[in-house]
């Protein structure tokens, strides 16, 4: 090997994820067990049933992990974990874990923050995938998923400037709110690109929150207006009185596109704002929402005028998953940092400051 192989394992919120990468790059394995099917029924993530879930399922994770990379604990140089942001009762299944394995195997034991594994994301090579370049120097990061949203400079590996936040809910929680409002499931994001695939006269009008010229995003008032325009289009579809009818399927699908595009707008016109600001010369996407095509295609195409380009991660690895947490550990590990077995959950924990 070219370098060190990390075991990596994420329990953050509701996917048991453990892999092997190397060198920061190079993926050998990658397992994830899903909780989506579980909490479906409830429409979100009931933390205490989460956590029960990781119990569950981190062994047999790590077990897979290890028997598809054919290594053992005597080829590992490291372990990492996340330790934040996240659910605390989720977080310390993942920790707990890997102090025990770090501790009976005498392997350096390294704690990454969630956030930073998803920018990191953008370094991993599937294996068997030919080498790629990796992103270049300065950059600026759009990281969205269903707790966070926020956009971040880089100058260079570990040193981060946070240019702006959500200062409310995040686009993936706004997704999986509307997602309930239009019947379409949980969770919200790939089904509202699915139904929004279907619409034809992409005439449905959601607000924008620009606030002003800042980087920040706030999307409440997009979902409160979300409930308002759903709920003009019951009452013209005459299902005021019908709760538990549908609405018709080529409504759901103008609904759903107007609102994904609302979403989609904000993201992508902030982020190229920024990259002009900081003179980036590439642009990372990153997180569960990054795996929308129509957010990955428009922010393609409006960097492509810029001439910046812009690297997405696969939509399996946008997702939570113990390799983006590999590949940020490994420059942890070049710069000599290491945890100690008192590594503990930070719910919180931030990636920068302004």
């Amino acid at each position: 090997m070219s370098g060190p192989l990390i075991l990596a394992i994420e329990s953050s919120c509701d996917e048991t994820g453990v892999a092997l990468v190397e060198n920061g790059r190079r993926i050998h394995s990658n397992v994830v067990a899903s909780q989506v099917a579980l909490h479906a029924g409830t429409g979100g993530i009931v933390p205490e049933v989460a956590a029960r879930a990781h119990l569950r399922w981190i062994l047999p994770v790590l077990d897979g992990a290890m028997a598809d990379a054919g290594v053992t604990m005597a080829d590992v140089d490291a372990v990492a974990v996340t330790h934040g942001p996240g659910l605390a009762g989720s977080l310390l299944v993942g920790i707990n874990t890997a102090k025990t394995l770090a501790w009976v195997h005498d392997r350096p034991l390294l704690g990454v923050n969630h956030l930073e594994g998803h920018l990191y994301a953008a370094w991993l090579l599937d294996p068997g995938q030919e080498e790629m370049e990796e992103p270049r120097f300065p950059l600026v990061a759009l990281i969205v998923s269903g707790g966070h949203t926020f956009l971040v400079e880089m100058r260079d590996h570990l040193q981060y400037r946070l240019l702006g936040q959500t200062v409310d809910d995040a686009a993936g929680e706004a997704f999986d709110k509307v997602g309930r409002l239009l019947d379409l499931g949980y969770p919200g994001g790939p089904a509202i690109q699915k139904a929004a695939a279907g619409a034809i006269r992409h005439d449905a009008v959601f607000p924008r929150a620009w606030l002003g010229d800042s980087f920040d995003f706030s999307f409440s008032g997009l979902k409160t207006a979300a409930r308002r325009i759903v709920g003009a289009a019951r009452s013209a579809a005459g299902l005021e009185a019908q709760p538990d009818e549908p609405l018709p399927g080529g409504e759901v699908a103008e609904l759903a596109w107007g609102f994904q595009d609302a979403v989609t707008d904000v993201l992508v016109a902030k982020t190229i704002r920024a990259a002009r600001a900081a003179g980036a010369r590439s642009i990372v996407l990153g997180g569960g929402v990054a795996a929308n095509s129509a957010l990955r295609d428009r922010l393609v195409g409006a960097a492509a005028d810029l001439r910046i380009p812009v690297v997405i991660p696969r939509p399996g690895l946008c997702t939570d998953n113990g390799a983006m947490i590999g590949a940020a550990a490994a420059w942890r590990l070049a710069a000599g940092e290491r945890a100690g077995l008192d590594l503990d959950a930070r719910p919180s924990l931030p990636l920068a400051a302004r």
